[in-house]
């Protein structure tokens, strides 16, 4: 070893080899960074966390060193007893999480709803008495599990939704009334400390106290509430009350130890909160949930609603007579909490009468409490309703459909309907406030003053909340319903109108499903590919900002006020221009007027000045009407092209047959049936779409030259001759593997549990195609999601190269072909087996017939059993290995890299997980089990590395 070491150091050490230090050369690299000592390398993965060279890429190799009276195999009593301590470990981990699940999955939201039910039941005195038993019932206890998961996902919502609204108002600060409620009783305090002895130090430190709030302003105008002795202390004062301050605050850092808070950071993890520690401590945890459940639910639900019940009974609105009939406790507990707001604010007065100044700021943070609660309500429940609603009567002509049919559903299912229509009014509302966005780009800043911009960084819907009054919002409210359903008539009931009289035929839209092809294949056709390819695309932005842009410039011209609408070309000139110098403001004007643009939270953000024409009232009015009519002209050719030319598709699609009128009343049985118009809709806007796109293209290409359109003509000649090879690749993966799977599980699941023995199952390719299509993105996304394995990397490699860098090559080895070896064979073993094996051996058509049919089901369970029992026998492999490392292992040495034996070595590591042994070249000390690239414990420092060590090679 000296020999062959000598003049050779170590590359993290620097030091030569010795006898009981050997050099190794574990991986390819050469030259002096080619030898490291064993020690040198452990430390270095220990720190390093990598099992790898960094520069070559080699995963290190170890071989284990056993003691020497390990036998060859080991005694069936050692494999049992860590055969059995291992499923007592199993078993006791099992039992613990299951006790886990049981508690936070069963008792906790169990509770809750049996709490919530008993609170809302009307309860009586023998109901108190039955309530342990009521909670523990196992009557309906699947279902109050699940109602009691929502209730308890409602209660942490609100509280979290509690806790940062309360970082809000700590952060950006009350309302003026809340944060002026402290400032007269700080100030009689002030006065009164300055009139003592020793007033010197006090009124220094009162006035530097003074100093740190909010609405003090030191320079400029004072508020009423502060005098202006506090405005700024004598200097030696502030000097001395600076060093007490330090002193004070010295003596609490004194008695202040960090490491406490740190261990009582490091023992609450979610682990221990959750119980996945091993400890029981979580059952504790459990109680306390449940604590807080119940006084939340009782406090923020339970109360208002009784409040609210009460107000209405007294009030004669709700009477035996008279119930109301859909969500009275929702609605009762909404008046619960406009009455207890009311409550607040007339206590708060009376506090502020009473000079009660902890009790009024405290009533008036309930109030704000109350204010904000509802407030959202409002903004993100109720306006969204109302505008689903108005959406749906505006659009009744467009269906057929009656209010006398809407009421009829609402009573079948009013919560589903109340859903659907606050959900279309969410979509409508965001979708507007997108709008509103893009339009603001466009247009001069400063001409959309009435509507709020959801761009500015200084916007916070939650600080509005808190800062303006009631009577603010709620004409904001009104104002934001008048134009939303404004928008709604322009866009819908007048466009619908005149197509009723100018067209008539077009309408209805079809809503059923009279369709000769399958609904189920189109909706998920429609889902899986057609609209994420167009929704992906961001043309559509840009187009329609395009057209905003050219809107507004006709317009402008027309109407002469480009300046006003637009902007003026000398301010767009004199954008990137540095603004001119602030004058510097004049004494006692500056902080108080920061304060005060601090404070209004309303100001015009981003305001252009512009040219003001004659006539400009007229003008204006020139304006919007002229907007009036284009959303009307723009609404009637969005419902009207893209369904014609849907409509037009599909009477091609289904076997080019003509759609019936819609206005036609008799419908005969030669009548070809109408398809869903949302599949009409989609395909003709996907269509009109891709004519848009080219027009677009060309309209880009043709200014620019004959030169220019021939070179894009063969860019796009290569580019489609790459994509012409990716043709192949999309007919084996979006055509045959999707095909294959959908039949394969139709065979293995849909056939066997629906279709009697006595009918002949019908296979719809087009449906068992469109259901392939899901079931391969979901298990696409289950395998990227997965372990690493082959089958994962090649997807990876397939999604990172796209459809330019495609290999086509790597596509079908790696990816198409064992996919479809594999369904290929799982389709055809049994259906060989049953059609041409087993007729052999039985003669009963019965037979037959239960066979084929059952087959596939048989072969899935029995490749399952297979899977089963191989996973249990790597599983038994692992735990010999560890049995045998526990009481044999004494060390572990690094193994030399070979080259010669480079492919032996690969082979091995790859079959068996092992690497070769040692070269003899070094024949060191062993290193201690408790090495941390050993794969298990055990041992001390026992015998060396001799010929009597049994062998093995663990790979790392």
């Amino acid at each position: 070893m000296d020999d062959l070491t000598q003049g050779d150091i170590c590359r993290v050490c620097r030091c030569e080899g010795q006898s009981d230090r050997p050099l190794f050369h574990p991986c390819i690299c050469t030259g002096s960074i080619k030898w490291i000592h064993q020690d040198c390398l452990t430390q270095w993965m220990r720190y390093s966390r990598k099992e790898y060279c960094e520069l070559c890429g080699h995963r290190f190799s170890f071989t284990p060193i056993y003691s020497p009276d390990m036998p060859r195999v080991l005694p069936l009593r050692d494999v049992a007893g860590g055969l059995l301590s291992s499923v007592a470990r199993a078993a006791k981990y099992w039992l613990h999480y299951t006790l886990v699940a049981l508690a936070w999955l069963g008792i906790v939201p169990l509770t809750a709803y049996r709490t919530y039910r008993f609170m809302f039941s009307g309860s009586s005195f023998d109901t108190i008495l039955s309530l342990p038993f009521d909670v523990f019932s196992t009557e309906n206890i699947a279902s109050d599990v699940l109602r009691g998961c929502f209730v308890v996902t409602c209660t942490l919502l609100s509280f979290i939704g509690l806790v940062w609204l309360r970082e809000q108002i700590l952060h950006g600060g009350g309302p003026d009334w809340l944060e002026r409620d402290d400032a007269p009783q700080q100030n009689d305090q002030n006065q009164e400390q300055q009139a003592e002895a020793n007033g010197g130090q006090a009124d220094a430190n009162d006035a530097i106290n003074n100093n740190n709030n909010e609405n003090n302003n030191n320079e400029g105008e004072a508020p009423v509430d502060v005098p202006m002795d506090n405005a700024e202390p004598p200097q030696a004062d502030a000097e001395a009350a600076d060093a007490d301050n330090d002193l004070a605050n010295g003596n609490e850092e004194a008695n202040w130890n960090p490491m406490e808070w740190d261990r009582a950071a490091e023992e609450l993890t979610w682990e221990r909160l959750l119980g996945f520690d091993g400890s029981m401590v979580f059952l504790e945890h459990v109680f306390w949930v449940i604590s807080l459940n119940t006084i939340f639910i009782f406090t923020f639900a339970f109360l208002p609603h009784c409040i609210g019940n009460c107000v209405i009974s007294y009030l004669g609105f709700l009477r035996p007579d008279k119930p109301l009939l859909h969500f009275h406790g929702l609605l009762t507990t909404l008046f619960g909490y406009c009455i207890i707001g009311v409550t607040l604010i007339m206590l708060h007065s009376l506090a502020r009468l009473l000079q009660m100044r902890k009790i009024r700021w405290l009533l008036g943070l309930c109030y704000i409490v109350v204010k904000v609660s509802l407030l959202s309500v409002v903004e993100i429940g109720v306006l969204p309703l109302i505008c689903g609603w108005w959406l749906d009567i505006c659009s009744l002509p467009m269906f057929d459909a009656s209010i006398k049919d809407r009421k009829t559903s609402f009573r079948a299912a009013p919560g589903t309907s109340l859903f659907i229509h606050w959900m279309f009014g969410m979509v409508y509302v965001y979708y507007f406030a997108s709008f509103i966005v893009l339009l603001r780009e466009v247009i001069r800043p400063g001409v959309l003053w009435f509507l709020r911009n959801l761009n500015d960084p200084d916007f916070s819907p939650i600080q509005e909340m808190i800062h303006l009054s009631i009577m603010r919002h709620a004409r904001r409210l009104v104002a934001s319903a008048i134009i939303f359903g404004s928008a709604v008539m322009l866009m819908l009931w007048l466009p619908i109108q005149i197509l009723k009289n100018i067209w008539p035929a077009f309408l209805p839209y079809t809503l059923s499903g009279d369709s000769e092809v399958n609904e189920l294949s189109l909706q998920l056709l429609l889902l899986q590919i057609i609209l994420p390819g167009f929704f992906e695309q961001s043309h559509t932005r840009i187009w329609l900002k395009g057209l905003i842009r050219i809107w507004c410039n006709v317009v402008s011209w027309l109407l002469g006020i480009r300046s006003y609408l637009l902007g003026s070309e000398r301010s767009a000139e004199n954008e990137d221009a540095a603004p001119p110098p602030r004058p510097p403001p004049e004494h006692g004007q500056g902080l108080g007027a920061a304060h005060q643009a601090i404070l209004e939270r309303d100001v015009p953000v981003g305001f252009q000045p512009y040219d003001r024409p004659t006539f400009f009232p007229l003008r204006l009015i020139g304006l919007v009407f002229l907007m009036c009519c284009s959303l009307v002209v723009s609404s009637l050719v969005t419902l009207t092209v893209p369904v014609w030319i849907g409509r037009q598709c599909m009477a091609l699609w289904s076997v080019g047959g003509h759609i019936s009128n819609p206005a036609q009343t008799v419908v005969s049985s030669e009548t070809p049936s109408r398809p869903h118009e949302l599949y009409t809709a989609a395909m003709g806007t996907y269509l009109c779409w891709i004519i848009s796109r080219g027009i677009a293209i060309a309209v880009n290409l043709l200014p620019q030259g004959r030169q220019a359109v021939v070179q894009k003509l063969k860019q796009w000649l290569s580019v489609g001759a790459s994509y012409a090879l990716a043709a192949l690749i999309f007919i084996l993966m979006l055509g045959v593997i999707p095909l294959m799977f959908g039949l394969l599980l139709e065979l293995v699941l849909v056939i066997p549990l629906r279709v009697p023995l006595d009918q002949t199952p019908i296979h719809f390719l087009w449906q068992d195609w469109t259901l392939g299509v899901l079931y391969t993105k979901i298990a696409c996304a289950l395998t990227v999601m997965g372990p690493d394995w082959r089958l994962k990397r090649a997807i990876e490699r397939a999604c990172h190269d796209g459809l330019r860098d495609i290999d086509l090559r790597f596509i079908i080895r790696e990816l198409a072909a064992p996919v479809i070896t594999c369904f290929g064979l799982a389709l055809a073993v049994p259906y060989v087996i049953a059609h041409s094996i087993v007729p052999i051996f039985f003669t009963s058509q019965y037979t037959r017939i239960l066979v084929v049919r059952e087959i596939y089901p048989c072969f899935l369970i029995v490749a399952i059993i297979i899977a089963i029992i191989y996973f249990q026998i790597r599983q038994f492999k692992k735990l010999y290995v560890a049995i045998k490392n526990d009481k044999y292992l004494v060390g572990q040495r690094l193994v030399n890299y070979d080259h010669r034996k480079k492919k032996s070595q690969d082979a091995t590591a790859s079959g068996a997980g092992v690497a070769t042994a040692a070269s003899p070249a070094a024949e060191p000390a062993p290193v201690p089990a408790q090495s941390p690239v050993e794969q298990a414990g055990g041992g001390g420092t026992g015998a060396g590395a001799g010929g009597d060590a049994a062998p093995g090679i663990v790979a790392f």
